[in-house]
This record gives C-alpha cells, structure tokens and sequence, in this order.
C-alpha cells in the first residue's frame, strides 16, 4: 500500500515572510498538495479540493518551512544504547521538526571508519523519521594523533562530506591543517570543536567572578577563541571550509566577523542553549546546567544574538547530548556535559530570535534548514516549498505556549534545561519525504514510518 497523499490547506510560507516583526494576520495563504513523496501541487490558499483518501491538513494559523536541518546531534548508537539509540534520537527529531540529522562520530566504535559510517545511516534508513547523515572523525578514535579514514568515508555509500572530533578539539596544528587539505579535495568540511585542552584541564563551568564564587574551576573565554583565531588563519592559507561548532563568546563572535570580512570560508553555529541560558543557573549546582562549551555571560548571549542578526553566525544546531540519569543526577563535578535539545529547538529560536526582532521567519527557516544544508552538502533537500521538490517540510503553530515537561521528550535521556519553562510555540507537523512522521502533538506509530520509509526509497 503506497503513502496516502496529503494536502495542507490555507498556510502561511515562511519564505514570504520576510520582514522582522511583521504581523502575520495579513499574510497571504498557500496550499500544499504532496504525492508521492513530492509536492505536486502549489496553489493559492483554499484553491485546491481535497482527493478521496487524502490526509488533509488544516494549515490556519501554521506556518511551513522547509524541513529543519541539524548539523550537530548525537545520537550515541552505536556503543552508548542506555542514552540514545538512532531510532530513539530521530523519533526526538521529527517531534522538534528536524527531517535530517548529521550524527557527531563519538560513538563506541568512533565513527572513523567506512563500515561504521555505513552502519549509522543504514540505522537512521530503518527507523524512517529523518534522513541520518554520519559526520566522520578527524581522527581515528579521537585521539588526535593520526588522520581516519577521511578519504573512505567519503567515498563510501554515506558519501560524508562532514568530519569533527566533536567532543574534543582537533588541537595539533599540523594535524589540523592536513584534514583541511584533506576535506578540501572532496569540497568537505571540518567542524572544529573549539577547545585548547590545556587551557580547559579540569573545568567545570564559564570562568569569572562567579566560578571563583561557586569554587568551580573557570573555563576561560580564550580558550575557545584563540583555536578559532588559529583555524581561520590555517582554513585563509588553504583556501578551505571550516565549521566552527557551538560558538558561545562575544569574542568568538569577533573573530568570525573578522575572518568573514577576510573572505575566509568559514561558517559558524549557536545552540539553543546559548541563546538563552546564562551561567547565572550554575548557582543552583544542578548539573542539567553543564555543558560544554559552558554557559556564558549575560554579555556573551545578547553577543551572540546580534550575530545572528547580522549574518556572522550562519546556522542553529541542538548540539543534542542525551545522557542517562545516573551522569546528570550527582553532584555537578560527577556529572557528564551536555544537554537534549532536539525537541525544544524551535520554541527557543522563537523565543529568543523571532520573539526579539532579531530574525524574520524567512531567515530563521535559512537557520534551521536552508543553511545547514547546504554547509553538509545536503543533497536533495528542498530550496523552497514549490511544486517538484522533495516533500521535507515542518508546519509550526507560533501562538500560545506550554510548559516544558518530560512528556515533550520523544528520546531516551530526560536531560533538558527547560523543564518547567513556559516556552512559545509548538511543531505541529513534520513531513519527511512525503509522510507525516510527527503530527499534532503525537508520533506517528514506528511501523507506519518504517514502512513509509520503505516505500520512500
């Protein structure tokens, strides 16, 4: 039994969208007819009549963009089961609007190797809830001491074209400057976790007043700043792509815009959590609040929001790290880094950028979708919502709010910041390759999606 074609009806575009802080009552309505994995018909709103046998959707009130793009998830499986599996992480996804996911190496084995790359989007192929795209390691069991198999990997059938020790940062500079010139022969990227080690030994949260306050050890801002500062001169040099992940100091942020002017090719990404939470919530020693990099400033977030702003940071990415309980309920030094946030992504970004006037919804779709695409040389995705293209799409619901409750998490690991904040906004439905695996509040069951995905491919 093929895919039941689907019809969304009176929905407000994204793409139109934009200007910031614009009231979207008078925006005009489009309809969405999708068969076959396609959009096959794109019309005014309330201009197309329903087929017999067709799931149609009431579109009054959502918005529609294409669907989101996470360059940075973890997805554990395989080696770390008890926090997430890649069934468990995209079933997160699909319910935060993610249709495709770029799976961070440090697994158990790393993902380092063409077999164990395979594997990964073999398993994320099954599940059916988003595309899984595996981010090869720079090096071989991230230990920084000998290149992986790079070339492999991007040759074989997961063709990767994105490659990170995510977890630890590429720190020899030698080494460094091989992989760019590595990935550079295949137009692939490295994404840098910006972290001097000797800098950071033993650090526990954001360095200043308050961590010497708290008696925490300070991880200090420069320490991300100058292996940025490094890698943008060596990506100059090379004429390469570098990623930089999860940027979270308004120095950072100078340094991109600085490098940027340059014409280096270097793009840059904020997480969620970084544009909203501070290290104020450190005093509370709930290790919910640990990650790395560690919260920052109240001077750091409003930084980073202002980058968004004016185009120096490119894209969002959750950085979701699921952690099973016994790592995050200890004591805050016992506890691992790292937070879920896959499902609460775009209530942030609703939050903290649309809500602010720092972004339109046509430039946020560009955050969450568009860009990050295509910095993973994400083939297939679509452009825009127009007749023909792949039918990867997420419908949004921006009015009203809720409080954040386990009851939101789709995963395994229950480790998000935002339990017990009221956040705007909700996914209402999320499309992947022509079927719905997410709709109003609910997953769809894993047997209608895997066979969905079956019939997709």
């Amino acid at each position: 039994m093929s895919n039941p074609d689907i019809l969304i009806r009176g929905v407000r575009l994204a793409a139109n969208l934009t200007e910031r802080g614009a009231d979207l009552t008078d925006a005009p309505t489009t309809d969405l007819r999708i068969s076959d994995g396609r959009i096959t018909e794109r019309a005014v709103g309330g201009s197309l009549a329903a087929h017999d046998d067709e799931t149609v959707i009431d579109g009054e009130g959502l918005i529609a963009l294409t669907g989101f793009v996470d360059l940075h998830t973890h997805l554990r499986e395989p080696g770390f089961e008890q926090s997430e599996t890649v069934l468990t992480g995209t079933r997160a996804a699909a319910s935060g609007g993610f249709t495709t996911v770029f799976a961070m190496a440090n697994t158990m084995p790393v993902q380092d190797t063409a077999g164990v790359v395979e594997q990964v989007q073999s398993l994320g192929d099954r599940a059916g809830y988003a595309t899984v795209r595996p981010i090869g390691a720079v090096t071989e069991d991230l230990a920084g001491e000998r290149l992986s198999e790079i070339g492999a990997m991007a040759q074989s059938m997961a063709q990767v074209r994105v490659f990170s020790d995510d977890g630890k940062c590429v720190h020899d500079s030698l080494l460094m400057r091989r992989a760019l010139e590595y990935v550079k022969t295949f137009d692939g990227v490295v994404a840098q976790h910006a972290q001097d080690p000797r800098l950071t030994e033993d650090a526990q949260m954001n360095e200043g007043a308050l961590s010497s306050e708290l008696g925490l050890k300070g991880w200090p801002a420069v320490a991300e700043e100058s292996i940025i500062a490094r890698d943008v001169l060596l990506a100059e040099h090379l004429g390469a792509r570098l990623h930089i992940c999860h940027l979270s100091t308004a120095g950072s942020v100078e340094v991109i815009r600085w490098a940027k002017a340059r014409g280096v090719q270097v793009t840059a990404e904020v997480t969620p959590h970084h544009l909203i939470l501070t290290e104020d919530l450190a005093r509370t020693y709930d290790p919910r609040y640990k990650v790395n990099p560690p919260l920052r400033r109240d001077e750091d977030v409003r930084a980073l929001r202002q980058a968004v702003a004016d185009g120096v940071i490119d894209i969002i990415a959750t950085d979701h790290a699921p952690h099973p309980a016994e790592s995050k309920d200890c004591e805050w030094g016992a506890a691992a880094f790292g937070m879920v946030g896959l499902e609460s992504a775009f209530s942030i970004a609703l939050l903290s950028l649309i809500a602010e006037g720092h972004t339109s919804w046509a430039e946020l779709e560009q955050l969450l979708s568009q860009t990050p695409a295509q910095i993973g040389r994400l083939e297939g995705h679509p452009a825009a919502l127009e007749a023909g293209v792949a039918a990867d799409l997420v419908l949004v619901d921006p009015s009203g709010s809720s409080t954040f409750a386990v009851d939101h998490l789709h995963g395994l690991s229950h480790n998000s910041p935002y339990l017990g904040m009221e956040l705007p906004g909700r996914v209402h439905s999320t499309i992947r390759r022509g079927y719905l695996t997410y709709h109003d509040g609910s997953l769809v069951d894993p047997e209608t999606v895997a066979r969905a995905a079956q019939e997709a491919q």
